[in-house]
């Protein structure tokens, strides 16, 4: 079958991909930026179309000649209005769908009861019932908690249960849900693809285990070698109270956590398993949550974690592309560059440039980088705890604590671009070069204002400039001399296993030896 793929760069449509690909279907991906797909292991296997599901025209393009469409676009924590935005891309699609003569849309949607639901339920329901009254033969798998390393659902519940060994919780602890294992939802995707026949109707999708968030939170301790938790519900915290504590407590934002969390107030239990009819289970049954657990923690543990719940592209978050520059023409913008020459090789240098962020943190004042990072989650940002998705390789629309990558050319400049709450863009360009048979590490922060407080932002933090981006070059120039390579990531790594709340700084902050790095802060005014 030809597949088309929406959502390609977010977690779960970035590990169907591949499964599509090695089951022998041929795979076109729908993104609104091909640049995203790049740097993933499978972009050479892959047709790419771009195009925006709200766009009519571009969306039948990319759907021509399509046989199944996989429809992973919803709205996680976007605003008043996301839940009519939401109708308008699945109506778009739908109705392109019908025109280009698919044979099947599958939707992932989620597991609702059928009254009293959250507005994010509320609206994947909607979504579910546009399709299946589209005129195109349409599935539409329903699924509570998803387990899988890097699922927000996983994240939440891992950061939540390491971290409080004792915790006041919630009502919604207390819910009866039935989770289910990534590998059973790729399963289930993939195999629609090649069922016969025309089928239109939803279909619950869970795995064997039926238990309580609490109970949920139990398993995992016992699974990952900690005490047992001491669970003390307390009736008064509100889902939206309960998301900014997921906020504060765990990587996922509070943005994010409060659809999470209102999932959780109403019963998540399938009420059929119609599916196996059309997929059968495999031979050894559906995977449970213990085993679920333990093969998310092992991933983890081994650095092969695929995607991310960050990997798709965050709510309210800049997308602009970087101004060019000197010739850019479209109003103030802020350059603060430094360079400094490495006595190390360039392969050294990028070494330690493409290892940056997460457990290794950024070279410079960890204190200032954690308060900028609490800051961001108190205005309904980030927030600086997103971390890494791989410890020693980045590529294009990976996350990295509040930055995303906008651009890698290995050995020579990876370029992230900031996602935490401003009154601007922002960038941070680190790179390497050659002058005079030496290598020389450049560094730009670059700001582009919106309006008077834009302006305000940057002489405001302009003093600080030497203090932070001044150590941070001296800093890391001096790991490329010392060598910090592989075997210094595994002990930061192990480290953050034995104590997930350690923030480390990997180098010291004074007592470096070398020149002093070459600073301009430069002001672009309006053309």
């Amino acid at each position: 079958m030809r597949c088309l793929v929406t959502g390609a760069t977010g977690y779960i449509g970035g590990r169907l991909v591949p499964e599509l690909l090695d089951a022998g279907h041929d795979v076109r991906c729908m993104v609104r930026s091909a640049g995203r797909l790049r740097d993933q292991p499978w972009a050479s296997r892959v047709e790419v179309a771009e195009a925006d599901a709200a766009d009519a025209v571009r969306t039948g393009e990319a759907l021509d000649g399509v046989d199944v469409a996989y429809y992973l676009i919803h709205t996680m924590g976007g605003g008043a209005d996301f839940a009519a935005a939401d109708r308008r891309a699945a109506a778009t699609f739908a109705a392109a769908a019908r025109e280009a003569g698919v044979r099947r849309v599958v939707y992932l949607g989620g597991l609702a009861p059928d009254e009293g639901l959250s507005p994010h339920l509320r609206s994947r329901v909607e979504v579910g019932e546009i399709f299946l009254r589209s005129g195109v033969p349409a599935v539409v798998l329903r699924a509570a908690v998803i387990i899988g390393s890097g699922s927000a659902s996983f994240e939440m519940l891992r950061y939540l249960t390491e971290r409080l060994p004792v915790m006041t919780t919630p009502r919604w602890v207390r819910t009866r849900t039935q989770p289910i294992a990534i590998r059973d939802v790729l399963r289930y995707l993939v195999g629609w693809a090649a069922v016969e026949g025309e089928v239109n109707r939803s279909f619950d999708i869970g795995g064997p285990d039926v238990l309580t968030y609490a109970d949920m939170m139990r398993v995992y301790a016992e699974v990952a070698g900690l005490r047992r938790r001491v669970i003390i519900p307390v009736p008064m915290l509100s889902p939206g109270l309960s998301s900014h504590w997921v906020g504060l407590v765990t990587p996922v934002p509070a943005g994010i956590a409060r659809p999470l969390v209102e999932s959780l107030r109403n019963e998540a239990v399938c009420r059929e398993h119609d599916i196996a009819g059309y997929v059968p289970d495999p031979p050894g049954g559906l995977i449970g949550l213990r085993e679920a657990v333990e093969l998310a923690l092992r991933r983890i543990r081994e650095a092969k974690v695929v995607t991310r719940w960050s990997s798709a592209s965050t709510p309210g978050a800049p997308s602009d592309p970087l101004p060019t520059d000197p010739d850019w023409a479209g109003g103030s913008l802020y350059v603060d560059r430094r360079a400094r020459r490495v006595d190390a090789s360039p392969q050294a240098l990028w070494a330690v440039i493409e290892s940056i962020g997460g457990e290794r943190g950024w070279y410079s004042l960890p204190v200032a980088w954690r308060a900028r990072g609490l800051l961001d989650r108190l205005v309904g940002g980030v927030g600086l705890r997103r971390g890494r998705r791989d410890p020693r390789r980045l590529r294009v629309g990976d996350s990295v604590d509040f930055w995303r990558v906008e651009e890698v050319e290995p050995g020579r400049l990876l370029r992230l671009r900031a996602e935490m709450r401003l009154p601007g863009l922002a960038w941070l360009e680190l790179s390497v070069h050659r002058h005079r048979g030496r290598t020389v590490y450049g560094q730009r922060a670059i700001f582009h204002p919106r309006g008077l407080a834009g302006h305000l932002y940057w002489w405001s933090i302009s003093p600080f400039h030497s203090l932070i981006f001044g150590r941070m070059t001296r800093n890391v120039a001096a790991a490329a001399e010392r060598g910090d390579t592989a075997e210094d990531l595994e002990v930061l790594s192990s480290r953050s296993r034995a104590d997930p709340d350690a923030v480390t700084a990997p180098v010291p902050a004074s007592g470096l030896s070398g020149r002093s790095p070459r600073a301009a802060s430069t002001r672009h005014g309006p053309r």
